[in-house]
């Protein structure tokens, strides 16, 4: 049974993300009320707060903020996933936290639409990463096409294989594969929802009622035909992400200058600011309808001087 740690001083926000995530039978929920009280449980795990396999924590406490927790974490427990909880006002320091390794966010006005389903993709990440093949360590290099229907369990299904391969791209730690595949994964959302089924973002919609209502639209033409064109390039250095529609495209430009950090934005553009925050390179094609994102690797060496620096 999956446990994940709840970070919050508010405890009307403690109580209601608590709550939403306690709705889900298979997993436990422990609380506590700042950054450091998490650290401490991470410290001295105990039989009532046991090591979480993921971290849900609010950006703005005190003592020990959301930023701060995340560098910890990211330091000392690099397997554990953390998502931050954004509130208007805290763009700033979640794009900081996002750069500094958290896993992904959710606005808290959305924490209905959005909570439980993010904590469940990344949950299913970090339980495919512990039954990985050791094989995937050995892969040198590797070029791929796919074509893929509209189809959100064909997209996790991907993301998952993927995450595998990316075991041969030297990327700090366990997290930032995590991450990776997570910016990926809205790359592929995005092409699917937004460019070949012309869907408006939904504002609070669970998933199943995302999933009939993508399932209605891809039955019905023009949407019909469409595929989603996926090429996927790893080696020892990098890992290209090139993913396209079949959809009428986007004004990249004024959608690249307005991803930033934006708990009032919506989903496609959250997705492309997250994306950002991953990923050394973005781009698009001129007709806005192919993303093609470049994740390096990190040398070897630049890890053992860190290591010998903190000797």
């Amino acid at each position: 049974m999956p446990t994940i740690l709840v970070v919050d001083d508010s405890a009307v926000d403690q109580k209601l993300v608590s709550g939403l995530l306690q709705r889900e039978p298979d997993w436990s929920v422990t609380v506590c009320g700042n950054g450091r009280e998490a650290v401490s449980v991470l410290t001295s795990p105990s039989p009532d707060r046991p090591m979480p396999d993921l971290l849900v924590t609010d950006l703005q406490m005190p003592e020990m903020d959301g930023l701060a927790l995340v560098q910890a974490v990211k330091e000392d427990w690099p397997f554990i996933p953390v998502i931050l909880l954004t509130a208007r006002g805290s763009e700033a320091i979640a794009v900081d936290a996002l750069r500094g390794g958290a896993a992904s966010y959710v606005p808290k006005r959305r924490l209905g639409a959005d909570l439980v389903e993010t904590v469940r993709r990344i949950l299913a990440a970090v339980d495919a990463d512990r039954t990985g093949h050791r094989l995937q360590h050995y892969l040198y290099s590797s070029k791929q096409t796919y074509r893929l229907r509209n189809d959100l369990e064909q997209i996790g299904q991907l993301t998952l294989y993927v995450q595998q391969q990316l075991r041969c791209l030297p990327l700090g730690d366990e997290t930032e594969r995590l991450r990776v595949c997570l910016g990926f994964e809205e790359a592929l959302k995005n092409a699917c929802v937004h460019g070949n089924l012309e869907m408006e973002a939904p504002t609070a919609l669970g998933r199943q009622e995302l999933l009939r209502m993508i399932q209605t639209r891809a039955s019905q033409q023009p949407f019909l035909q469409r595929q989603i064109h996926v090429g996927l390039q790893v080696d020892r250095d990098a890992a290209t992400f090139a993913v396209r529609d079949e959809g009428r495209g986007f004004d990249h430009a004024r959608l690249l200058q307005s991803a930033v950090l934006d708990d009032q934005q919506d989903a496609s553009t959250r997705g492309l600011a997250l994306m950002r925050t991953i990923f050394d390179e973005v781009t698009f094609n001129e007709a806005g309808n192919e993303i093609t994102l470049v994740k390096r690797g990190v040398n070897p060496d630049d890890l053992l001087d860190e290591d010998e620096d903190e000797d």
